[in-house]
Order: C-alpha cells, then sequence, then structure tokens
C-alpha cells in the first residue's frame, strides 16, 4: 500500500496544483485541509486536485473536499477534481457528489476544458499537452520540470 503524500505547487497567479496520494481518511485529511488552506491563503482560486494516486476515500476525505470546494467558490473560484479509479468515481456516483464536483479522468482534459487552468499552463510558453505529461512524470513530488 503506497504511503500517504500531499504536495502541492502554484501555476501561475492565480491557480495551483494538489497532488495527493494514498489512504484520505481521518487521519490524513487534516493535512490535505491544511495544504488547500495555505494555497487559498497564498492566492489560489482554482485549484486542480489530482488524486489519481488515492487508494481509499472515506467520508471525511469527501467533507474535506466539499468544505475545500466552499472555500473556492467564496473566492469565485474551482476545485476540479483528476480521479482515473473506477472505485473513487463510482463513490462519487454513489453520494451523487458527481453532481456537485467536475471530474476528469486526466490533467490534460480537465486543463484543456478550463479557461483559468489553459492560460496558467500556457503562459510560460508550453503547450497543455507538454506540460501535462512532465506532470504525470513529476507524480506527486512536485511541479511540473522542478
Amino acid at each position: 500500500m503506497p504511503p500517504f503524500q500531499v504536495e502541492s505547487f502554484a501555476v501561475g497567479e492565480d491557480c495551483a496544483v494538489l497532488q495527493v496520494g494514498g489512504e484520505v481518511d481521518v487521519y490524513t485529511v487534516p493535512a490535505v485541509r491544511e495544504r488547500v488552506i495555505k494555497l487559498i491563503g497564498d492566492g489560489a482560486v482554482h485549484v486542480l486536485a489530482d488524486l489519481r494516486q488515492v487508494t481509499f476515500l472515506d467520508s471525511t476525505g469527501l467533507g474535506m473536499l466539499i468544505g475545500s470546494l466552499r472555500r473556492l467558490r467564496a473566492r469565485d473560484g474551482s476545485l476540479t477534481l483528476v480521479s482515473d479509479t473506477d472505485r473513487i468515481r463510482r463513490l462519487f456516483r454513489v453520494t451523487a457528489l458527481d453532481r456537485v464536483f467536475v471530474i476528469w479522468p486526466s490533467a490534460q482534459e480537465a486543463i484543456t476544458a478550463d479557461r483559468h487552468w489553459r492560460v496558467a499552463v500556457t503562459a510560460g510558453g508550453d503547450t497543455v499537452e507538454d506540460w501535462c505529461h512532465r506532470l504525470d512524470d513529476a507524480g506527486a513530488t512536485g511541479a511540473p520540470g522542478a
């Protein structure tokens, strides 16, 4: 079982990536919540939560995501989820939270669909595809190219 990990980094002026891996439960949720609060405090309004490495998500984790979404929406922001795991995506369907969250199977699809993210990612001269390949290569170790 992979260990819990949470990493984040800013992209442009008001976007940030939150990468989470392992089990998101009552024990690990405080670390994720604190990271989201810090991102918002640092100016992030649009957060892309990469949950592709999450192996377990309980009701505490769902509650933390809902709270994070509310915090961001209060700033006219967004929380976009990326998950390609059937178990995690099914949890959102069963709880009807797939009607609340925008969930994409890949970062590339999420970024392509959102103007704020496209601008943030391409501002440095990258294409969305190249940036996302570097994100995938980085895993939960930090910013693409870092």
